[in-house]
């Protein structure tokens, strides 16, 4: 029996009983199930559906809590994926720590993965928003992988967890769990306006908080020009954004020396085309604001490398108070939208005794006060804007439930790392049932190749793209590099950004990504690795070298076909222009590092060559 509670939970605290079975021990193919209660206080049930998998319902009979085990044999196993994995994408063993989550961390999702890339074990439950404890490994004495959640129930409540079947891809697999998730009750992703897809020119990584309005205005001008078709404006534009720290947060106000007139200035870049977002980080009260002395009471906890308070958002005062400052913000100056950060801090909270005499409207837990926080912001943004609007939330708060409060999910912050870039963006794809995915601003040495430029460019492919250096200062190669990158993802964004990825081991970090819409492919390679390329099912297809090299060898497969190539360098100029037949069996075919390949199967005569030439430069 399970005598620990969550509140004494150790971090890494190897718990010997844990591989016990339960009362409850039900099993499914490979898959053990076993529920651990104290006195008997939940069951366990199981339905199954050939398409859907298998359900487990665990049902409280009384107030406790609750652990759910599942294992598998280890297999083939290789790693095991989860919405917060970072860079820890192989196996743990089971004494690792325990994880808190909740709506602002991470979500109850995870896939253990084969040497193929195959799914092993894949879950999520449907307890997205509510604070749960996760932990995985395996077993030194059992060679097996067990996953381990624990949660408080009440009695009557339910926890009902999804289990797809074993044997697809991993993304395969993920793309099932975020079907179901979206169904979920509130689970229902809120609508992404048109403009909310288009490139993004951030202000953090060009200016950081060292910018004018006049400065503003002039990239943004140029931003325009180039496809970009939003601008964020991030910390900085407020009363004592000043240096690192955060100690003057809590009002909220433009400051007048760098902004002397927001709203006009905001006017004026909307006029060169861009939709208009502001940052604001609403959970954090800085000492040297206005309003510390009167919520100071609601934010007792500080945070030394921030150098601010928390407000605590159990509080329904705090939650009111947070919601009613973010619409009269957007109303005020007539945003587009809200970049909101830092809403993770909330979880310092998440083992905060509750105040002895609560107000009413007291949430004591986190992911549900969150929850009816940012549901408030959203129904005053979508009050003031109807589904026109953005809010912008950035890791690790994209789980599944996010994309009901959030319409845009940034990857957190890895300045000059395209690899993190597209770990991140592609993690968050992988799971998100709605939702733009955006990628952390691009930020590049202004010394760098071409090449160099593209390559971090590549890392934000398969998300809407955010750029973030001054663009009045590129250089002429620079400038033609950002232009065809632009312009060639604007082109490809319905493949890219479809949701349909194939992206390989997560342990290997993704290093070959098939993006696959109607028609439509594209592959973009980060190694100098293999293209398998079937001659079916599509009729265009882009080969991306977002390596080094200076070819790709592909295994062609299927019937012989006629194609038109055309390759360009990373600075989008032309190299070649010529037909090609695929034939069966290994090509190699010469494309330029950080360059591009298109494949283009309807229209032979844009080659300006017979069908027969064979070329030397594909092998």
């Amino acid at each position: 029996m399970d005598t620990t509670s969550l509140d004494s939970i150790g971090l890494a605290a190897f718990d010997p009983g844990q591989w016990e079975d339960g009362a409850n021990t039900l099993d499914v193919g490979d898959t053990r199930i076993s529920l651990r209660t104290l006195a008997d206080s939940a069951t366990l049930t199981l339905s199954h559906d050939d398409a859907a998998g298998t359900d487990a319902l665990v049902t409280a009979t009384a107030d406790g809590t609750v652990t759910l085990r599942l294992d598998v044999p280890l297999g083939d196993a290789a790693g095991f994926w989860h919405p917060d994995a970072g860079w820890e994408r192989t196996l743990p063993a089971d004494w690792s720590a325990w994880r808190g989550l909740s709506l602002v961390r991470s979500a109850p999702v995870g896939c253990l993965y084969d040497t193929a890339g195959r799914s092993l074990l894949a879950l999520a439950t449907d307890r997205t928003v509510q604070e749960t404890w996760i932990r995985f490994g395996v077993s030194e004495e059992r060679k097996r992988f067990g996953v381990w959640l624990r949660l408080s129930l009440a009695a009557g409540q339910t926890c009902r967890l999804r289990i797809p079947a074993p044997g697809t891809t991993m993304a395969a697999a993920l793309r099932r769990l975020r079907q179901w998730l979206a169904c979920l009750p509130d689970g229902e992703p809120l609508p992404v306006p048109e403009f909310a897809r288009t490139p993004v020119y951030s202000t953090w990584y060009a200016f950081t908080q060292d910018m004018t309005a006049a400065e503003v205005e002039e990239e943004a001008a140029l931003a325009a020009v180039l496809g970009c078709g939003q601008l964020f404006l991030d910390d900085g534009w407020q009363l004592h954004g000043n240096g690192r720290g955060y100690a003057g947060c809590g009002d909220w106000q433009p400051d007048p020396v760098k902004f002397p007139d927001f709203r006009a200035h905001i006017r004026t870049v909307r006029q060169t085309g861009l939709r208009y977002t502001a940052w604001i980080a609403p959970l954090l009260l800085g000492e040297h604001s206005s309003a510390y002395q009167a919520w100071a009471p609601y934010a007792p906890h500080y945070v030394p490398h921030l150098d601010c308070h928390i407000l605590d958002p159990r509080h329904a005062e705090v939650r009111a108070h947070i919601a009613d400052t973010c619409r009269t913000l957007v109303d005020k100056y007539q945003l587009d939208g809200l970049k909101i950060d830092f809403l993770d801090e909330a979880m310092t909270y998440a083992a905060a005794p509750a105040p002895d005499q609560p107000a009413p409207g007291y949430t004591p837990d986190v992911g549900e006060a969150m929850a009816a926080l940012l549901a408030d912001i959203r129904d005053a943004l979508r009050a003031l804007r109807g589904d026109q609007f953005v809010i912008e939330l950035r890791q690790p708060y994209t789980g599944p439930a996010m994309t009901a409060l959030g319409n845009a999910l940034r990857a957190t912050d890895c300045p000059a790392d395209p690899v993190a870039n597209r770990i991140r963006t592609l993690d968050i794809a992988l799971l998100s049932p709605g939702g733009a995915v955006h990628s952390d601003m691009l930020m590049w040495d202004p010394q760098a190749t071409p090449e160099s430029v593209a390559r971090h460019f590549h890392g934000a492919l398969n998300s809407v793209p955010q750029i973030s250096t001054r663009l009045t200062r590129l250089s002429p190669n620079h400038r033609d590099t950002l232009a065809f990158w632009l312009a060639t993802w604007r082109r490809l964004a319905p493949v890219l950004t479809s949701g349909h990825y194939e992206p390989g081991r997560p342990d290997e970090l993704f290093p070959q990504v098939t993006a696959t819409c109607e028609n439509q492919r594209v592959i973009t390679n980060y190694t100098d690795k293999v293209v398998p390329l079937p001659t079916e099912a599509w009729r265009s297809l882009s080969l991306i070298n977002a390596s080094t090299a200076s070819r790709m060898v592909l295994d062609v497969s299927g019937p012989r076909r006629r194609v038109c190539v055309q390759t360009y360098d990373a600075q989008g100029r032309l190299q070649q222009a010529t037909a090609l037949l695929l034939t069966p069996g290994i090509h190699t075919i010469e494309v330029p590092p950080s360059g591009l390949c298109v494949l283009d199967g309807s229209v032979m005569n844009q080659c300006g060559l017979s069908t027969k030439e064979s070329p030397d430069r594909v092998r």
